[in-house]
């Protein structure tokens, strides 16, 4: 079909394609007079995701998670932000309201539910691709509740964020301050055997007692050497105790003086004895004199001996009883090595059960902060106002589609009549139809 043949079919069928027309422009003025206007309020939120959490420091980066942004988008279609909306706004002790649910449902479920399941049906949630923002928007014939419902439910997002975040924490310091417990109790046992073990050896914590006895210990092994010594110099004297060159003797001034009156007597008893005769008396008390000294002179040297004797045995008594102690000293080092190496061990086990405690006692405050907190990461950008300007219906622009349908439904309603009833109108419709050629036209005068 050429577009002169079209023309020809639509000027005949031109009131088919007009009624067509304007019955459609008919139709849409009527709907937008009969449709109540509805009016669409928006709240924006921003989502502040690349700040690091206050408590674990961590950042969420929005562009590092896809899915973050499409997650708060549904937990603000969720029922849970729904039911806090109609709790918030009491629609569920609206009269009106409860006798819709009634008659819609029959008594069955809840009210809160039915009206939230409602109002999701009118909200619209854009999550921005490029930035952190949120627009929540809710259409409603009624202006001012559209814009309430629009900010209630960016308040209810907010604190469902809040408790998101709170809920599971307050989780975790339940069971964090059970674990705390039975650790704080394992500690404590921890403690108490090592102290128990610590008293019952004579083991101080620190290794005082331990230096303090090693010390000991060098101090009596040098008096046991400088015993021996003493021992071997009261040996030595012992074996040459009737030598005249004992040290002990020579130094011994008594003795000395002995001697000498020893030998100076019996100078003068060699001498009276030349000259007197030894009958004399004076020989007589010379030789009487000479042998008092002598006996003096050997009792002093049988004192120095036995003085030697005693000495030795008690450099011995005193070496054998340093030897003793060093034994005892020992054993008693040792007893203290074995011993802090148990204590040791007992130490460790109380320093794990330390550490485990401590840990877990820093997660429990970190969690309680956590399931205080009233914090959130989200925060309204720009409140919901009342609108001035239905959003819908838009008159001017359904006018102008009704337009544009009409004259394409007109151009299909001319063309399906024609079908319909098919007549020549030119002599290419014939050409067309009969499929013959045209062999003469002729024209009335």
């Amino acid at each position: 079909m050429s577009v002169q043949q079209l023309l020809r079919i639509l000027y005949v069928r031109r009131r088919i394609a007009l009624y067509t027309l304007l019955g459609v422009v008919a139709i849409t003025v009527i709907f937008n007079f009969l449709r109540s206007p509805q009016y669409k309020a928006t709240a924006a939120v921003v989502v502040d995701a690349k700040s690091p959490d206050p408590f674990s420091g961590i950042a969420v980066s929005a562009m590092g998670m896809p899915g973050y942004m499409a997650t708060q988008a549904d937990i603000i279609n969720s029922d849970r932000v729904a039911r806090k909306v109609v709790w918030a706004l009491g629609l569920d002790q609206n009269a009106k309201a409860v006798e819709e649910w009634q008659n819609a449902t029959k008594g069955k479920g809840t009210v809160d539910a039915w009206l939230a399941e409602r109002l999701q049906k009118k909200l619209e949630v854009k999550p921005s691709r490029e930035s952190d923002v949120i627009t929540i928007s809710f259409s409603s014939s009624n202006a001012p509740f559209a814009a309430a419902i629009a900010n209630a439910f960016a308040q209810a997002y907010i604190e469902t964020t809040v408790e998101l975040k709170a809920e599971p924490a307050r989780q975790y310091t339940a069971w964090f301050e059970n674990r705390a417990k039975e650790l704080r109790r394992n500690l404590a046992r921890a403690q108490k055997r090592l102290a128990d073990y610590q008293q019952q050896q004579g083991i101080l914590v620190s290794d005082q007692r331990q230096d303090s006895d090693t010390a000991k210990l060098a101090e009596l092994e040098a008096q046991l050497v400088l015993a021996q010594g003493q021992r071997a110099d009261a040996s030595s004297k012992r074996d040459s105790a009737d030598s005249d060159t004992l040290p002990d003797l020579m130094q011994n001034n008594l003795v000395q003086q002995l001697k000498a009156d020893v030998a100076r007597t019996d100078a003068r008893l060699h001498d009276l004895a030349g000259r007197l005769g030894s009958k004399h008396p004076q020989y007589q008390a010379a030789e009487a004199e000479l042998s008092a000294l002598q006996r003096r002179l050997a009792e002093e040297t049988i004192r120095v001996s036995r003085s030697i004797e005693t000495a030795g045995r008690i450099t011995a008594s005193k070496e054998a009883q340093i030897r003793a102690n060093i034994a005892t000293l020992r054993s008693r080092i040792m007893g203290q090595k074995v011993g802090h190496i148990e204590a040791s061990v007992l130490q460790q086990e109380v320093e794990t059960a330390q550490k485990a405690y401590e840990a877990i006692a820093q997660r429990l405050s970190q969690s309680s902060l956590q399931g205080q907190t009233q914090q959130t990461n989200v925060s309204v950008l720009s409140p919901a106002i009342e609108p001035t300007e239905p959003y819908s219906p838009k008159k001017r622009i359904n006018i102008a589609i009704a337009v544009f349908v009409g004259t394409l439904l007109g151009i299909i309603a001319a063309l399906v009549s024609e079908m319909m009833d098919r007549r020549f109108r030119s002599r290419d419709d014939i050409a067309q139809l009969l499929e013959l050629p045209i062999l003469a036209e002729l024209k009335s005068r």
